[in-house]
Protein backbone atom coordinates (compact mmCIF):
# COMPACT_ATOMS: atom_id res chain seq x y z
CA UNK A 1 0.00 0.00 0.00
CA UNK A 2 0.94 3.30 -0.60
CA UNK A 3 2.63 6.43 1.93
CA UNK A 4 0.04 8.79 1.97
CA UNK A 5 1.19 12.34 2.62
CA UNK A 6 0.06 15.21 3.08
CA UNK A 7 1.85 18.40 2.78
CA UNK A 8 1.29 21.76 4.53
CA UNK A 9 3.29 24.82 3.12
CA UNK A 10 2.18 28.44 3.04
CA UNK A 11 4.14 28.51 -0.74
CA UNK A 12 2.23 27.25 -3.34
CA UNK A 13 5.83 26.26 -4.78
CA UNK A 14 7.71 24.49 -2.42
CA UNK A 15 4.26 22.40 -1.99
CA UNK A 16 4.35 21.47 -5.76
CA UNK A 17 7.85 20.78 -5.57
CA UNK A 18 7.48 18.35 -2.28
CA UNK A 19 4.56 16.29 -4.40
CA UNK A 20 6.58 16.30 -7.60
CA UNK A 21 9.55 14.74 -5.59
CA UNK A 22 7.07 12.33 -3.67
CA UNK A 23 4.82 11.52 -6.51
CA UNK A 24 8.28 10.04 -8.34
CA UNK A 25 8.08 6.99 -5.63
CA UNK A 26 6.35 4.22 -6.73
CA UNK A 27 5.12 3.73 -2.74
CA UNK A 28 4.13 7.15 -1.79
CA UNK A 29 0.93 9.52 -2.65
CA UNK A 30 0.30 12.91 -1.58
CA UNK A 31 -3.40 13.04 -0.60
CA UNK A 32 -3.57 16.41 0.26
CA UNK A 33 -2.40 20.16 0.70
CA UNK A 34 -2.66 22.77 3.22
CA UNK A 35 -1.78 26.83 2.79
CA UNK A 36 -1.18 27.43 6.41
CA UNK A 37 -1.15 25.80 10.07
CA UNK A 38 -5.22 26.20 10.46
CA UNK A 39 -5.72 24.24 7.30
CA UNK A 40 -3.44 22.09 7.89
CA UNK A 41 -4.65 20.41 11.20
CA UNK A 42 -8.15 20.37 9.55
CA UNK A 43 -6.98 18.88 6.49
CA UNK A 44 -4.46 15.87 8.86
CA UNK A 45 -7.48 15.37 10.93
CA UNK A 46 -9.60 14.52 7.92
CA UNK A 47 -7.62 12.52 5.34
CA UNK A 48 -5.32 10.75 8.34
CA UNK A 49 -2.23 10.53 6.28
CA UNK A 50 0.69 8.14 7.35
CA UNK A 51 3.15 10.94 7.28
CA UNK A 52 2.50 15.11 7.54
CA UNK A 53 5.37 17.56 6.25
CA UNK A 54 4.84 20.78 7.74
CA UNK A 55 6.75 23.77 7.29
CA UNK A 56 7.67 25.43 10.80
CA UNK A 57 6.65 28.76 9.47
CA UNK A 58 3.48 29.40 8.32
CA UNK A 59 -0.20 31.73 9.04
CA UNK A 60 -2.08 31.65 11.46
CA UNK A 61 -1.05 28.81 13.42
CA UNK A 62 2.88 28.05 12.56
CA UNK A 63 4.48 24.62 12.78
CA UNK A 64 5.17 23.86 16.53
CA UNK A 65 1.04 24.20 17.37
CA UNK A 66 0.17 21.90 14.07
CA UNK A 67 2.93 19.34 15.37
CA UNK A 68 1.56 19.99 19.28
CA UNK A 69 -2.32 19.51 17.74
CA UNK A 70 -1.36 16.45 15.65
CA UNK A 71 1.52 14.70 17.87
CA UNK A 72 2.15 16.32 20.71
CA UNK A 73 1.34 14.60 24.30
CA UNK A 74 -1.83 13.33 25.23
CA UNK A 75 -3.07 13.56 21.28
CA UNK A 76 -5.34 10.76 20.84
CA UNK A 77 -4.38 8.62 17.60
CA UNK A 78 -1.11 10.79 16.97
CA UNK A 79 -0.23 11.24 13.64
CA UNK A 80 3.45 11.43 12.42
CA UNK A 81 4.62 14.46 11.67
CA UNK A 82 7.71 15.71 9.84
CA UNK A 83 9.31 19.21 10.41
CA UNK A 84 10.40 20.94 7.18
CA UNK A 85 12.36 24.00 8.24
CA UNK A 86 16.11 26.07 7.97
CA UNK A 87 18.59 26.01 10.32
CA UNK A 88 17.98 29.13 11.53
CA UNK A 89 15.02 28.30 13.06
CA UNK A 90 16.61 26.40 15.40
CA UNK A 91 14.28 27.65 18.30
CA UNK A 92 11.18 26.34 16.70
CA UNK A 93 12.73 22.43 15.81
CA UNK A 94 13.36 22.49 19.17
CA UNK A 95 10.15 23.29 20.14
CA UNK A 96 8.61 20.82 17.73
CA UNK A 97 10.42 18.00 18.59
CA UNK A 98 9.22 18.08 22.44
CA UNK A 99 6.01 18.46 20.71
CA UNK A 100 6.07 14.84 18.96
CA UNK A 101 7.89 15.60 15.89
CA UNK A 102 9.34 12.19 14.44
CA UNK A 103 11.47 13.73 11.62
CA UNK A 104 13.06 17.23 10.47
CA UNK A 105 14.57 18.39 7.08
CA UNK A 106 16.56 21.42 5.70
CA UNK A 107 14.40 22.82 2.46
CA UNK A 108 17.38 22.04 0.18
CA UNK A 109 18.04 18.97 1.84
CA UNK A 110 17.22 16.97 -1.20
CA UNK A 111 15.11 14.39 -2.98
CA UNK A 112 16.62 11.19 -1.48
CA UNK A 113 16.32 12.67 2.27
CA UNK A 114 12.74 13.44 1.87
CA UNK A 115 11.99 10.32 0.70
CA UNK A 116 14.01 8.77 3.07
CA UNK A 117 12.41 10.89 5.77
CA UNK A 118 8.97 10.24 4.77
CA UNK A 119 9.54 6.11 4.76
CA UNK A 120 11.08 6.11 8.32
CA UNK A 121 8.26 7.71 9.88
CA UNK A 122 5.56 5.57 8.01
CA UNK A 123 7.84 2.55 9.86
CA UNK A 124 7.39 4.42 13.02
CA UNK A 125 11.30 5.25 12.91
CA UNK A 126 12.87 8.56 13.07
CA UNK A 127 15.01 10.91 10.71
CA UNK A 128 17.53 11.85 12.57
CA UNK A 129 20.24 12.79 10.16
CA UNK A 130 23.70 13.08 11.13
CA UNK A 131 23.98 15.83 8.14
CA UNK A 132 20.94 17.48 9.17
CA UNK A 133 19.77 16.68 12.75
CA UNK A 134 22.19 16.68 14.72
CA UNK A 135 23.39 19.93 13.60
CA UNK A 136 20.08 21.12 15.10
CA UNK A 137 19.63 19.28 17.78
CA UNK A 138 23.63 20.47 19.05
CA UNK A 139 22.73 24.10 18.45
CA UNK A 140 19.37 24.35 19.97
CA UNK A 141 20.59 22.20 22.75
CA UNK A 142 24.31 24.01 23.01
CA UNK A 143 22.68 26.37 26.45
CA UNK A 144 20.83 23.59 27.71
CA UNK A 145 23.51 22.11 29.81
CA UNK A 146 21.87 19.83 33.08
CA UNK A 147 22.07 21.22 36.22
CA UNK A 148 24.85 20.25 38.69
CA UNK A 149 24.38 17.83 40.65
CA UNK A 150 21.55 16.35 39.20
CA UNK A 151 21.51 12.86 38.64
CA UNK A 152 20.55 10.82 35.43
CA UNK A 153 18.62 7.71 35.08
CA UNK A 154 20.10 4.31 35.07
CA UNK A 155 21.12 2.75 32.23
CA UNK A 156 23.40 -0.23 31.43
CA UNK A 157 26.79 0.43 29.29
CA UNK A 158 24.92 -1.11 26.65
CA UNK A 159 21.95 0.95 26.65
CA UNK A 160 24.35 4.11 26.67
CA UNK A 161 26.07 2.83 23.57
CA UNK A 162 22.22 2.59 22.01
CA UNK A 163 21.62 6.26 23.05
CA UNK A 164 24.88 7.71 21.71
CA UNK A 165 24.33 5.56 18.44
CA UNK A 166 20.69 7.49 18.39
CA UNK A 167 21.79 10.74 18.93
CA UNK A 168 24.43 10.37 15.86
CA UNK A 169 21.66 9.33 13.92
CA UNK A 170 21.83 5.36 13.45
CA UNK A 171 19.00 3.69 12.78
CA UNK A 172 17.83 0.47 14.47
CA UNK A 173 19.45 -1.88 11.25
CA UNK A 174 22.83 0.06 11.74
CA UNK A 175 22.77 0.18 15.37
CA UNK A 176 22.71 -3.63 15.14
CA UNK A 177 25.52 -4.12 12.80
CA UNK A 178 27.77 -1.83 14.91
CA UNK A 179 27.25 -2.98 18.18
CA UNK A 180 27.35 -6.60 16.96
CA UNK A 181 23.33 -7.79 18.25
CA UNK A 182 20.46 -8.51 16.61
CA UNK A 183 17.77 -5.86 15.29
CA UNK A 184 15.03 -7.46 18.10
CA UNK A 185 17.74 -6.85 20.77
CA UNK A 186 18.29 -3.13 19.39
CA UNK A 187 14.21 -3.25 19.65
CA UNK A 188 14.49 -4.19 23.12
CA UNK A 189 17.03 -1.81 24.66
CA UNK A 190 15.14 1.18 22.72
CA UNK A 191 11.75 0.17 24.47
CA UNK A 192 13.90 -0.33 27.95
CA UNK A 193 15.66 3.11 27.31
CA UNK A 194 11.90 5.02 26.65
CA UNK A 195 10.91 3.90 29.99
CA UNK A 196 13.84 5.34 32.08
CA UNK A 197 13.73 8.52 30.11
CA UNK A 198 9.92 9.09 29.87
CA UNK A 199 11.14 9.47 26.19
CA UNK A 200 8.19 8.85 23.68
CA UNK A 201 9.90 8.29 20.35
CA UNK A 202 13.74 7.79 19.49
CA UNK A 203 13.64 11.72 18.90
CA UNK A 204 13.37 12.41 21.99
CA UNK A 205 16.27 9.95 23.10
CA UNK A 206 18.73 11.98 21.02
CA UNK A 207 17.83 15.37 22.23
CA UNK A 208 18.59 14.23 25.41
CA UNK A 209 21.42 12.61 24.98
CA UNK A 210 22.52 16.24 23.33
CA UNK A 211 21.28 18.28 26.23
CA UNK A 212 23.50 16.37 28.81
CA UNK A 213 26.32 16.52 26.79
CA UNK A 214 26.44 12.27 26.55
CA UNK A 215 27.62 12.37 22.41
CA UNK A 216 31.11 13.29 21.22
CA UNK A 217 31.48 17.06 20.38
CA UNK A 218 28.06 18.07 22.21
Amino acid sequence: MSIRVLIADDQAMIRGGLRLILEDQPDITVVGEARDGVEAVAEARRLRPDVCLVDIRMPRVDGIEVTRALAGPGTPRPLRVIVVTTFDLDEYVYGALRNGAVGFLLKDAGPALLVEAVRAAHNGDALVSPSVTLRLLKHVTAAARPASGRSLPRLSAREMEVVRAIARGRTNQEIAGELFISLSTVKSHLSGIQTKLGARNRVEIAAWAWENRLVEGA
